[in-house]
Order: structure tokens, then C-alpha cells, then sequence
């Protein structure tokens, strides 16, 4: 299986919505820990990468789009 790609500042979309109501959250901090933040309230979560890698659907939008 392919590693998913994602980077500081990226707009990704998890398996479940958060209880606001969205689930779009925008990726704040990143090490062996993750801390995501929810774009809708403004919540944010630290979850453990292995974590992340499991509940991330797919990234919305790149903070830093690559060009071919």
C-alpha cells in the first residue's frame, strides 16, 4: 500500500466528521505526534501518526502545491 502524502499546512479530510459538523481539519504540527485543527470550531487535536495515517481520508488541499 502506497505511504499517504501530506505536509504542514494541508487541508485533509478524516474518516469520520468531527461533531460540529465539518470535516475538513488543516494540519498545525507535525513529528511523531500530529495536531490537526478543525476548520470549523477552530478545535484542535494531537493524535499519534500511526493514528493519523489510519483516520485521514484524503488530503483537500496542499499548502504547497507541486508542479510537473
Amino acid at each position: 500500500m502506497e505511504a499517504k502524502k501530506y505536509e504542514l499546512g494541508d487541508i485533509v479530510q478524516m474518516k469520520k466528521q468531527h461533531p460540529c459538523g465539518t470535516n475538513e481539519w488543516k494540519i498545525i504540527r507535525m513529528g511523531a505526534d500530529i495536531r490537526i485543527k478543525c476548520e470549523g470550531c477552530q478545535h484542535s487535536v494531537m493524535i499519534s501518526r500511526r493514528e493519523f495515517d489510519k483516520k485521514m481520508k484524503k488530503v483537500l488541499v496542499f499548502a504547497n502545491p507541486v508542479e510537473e
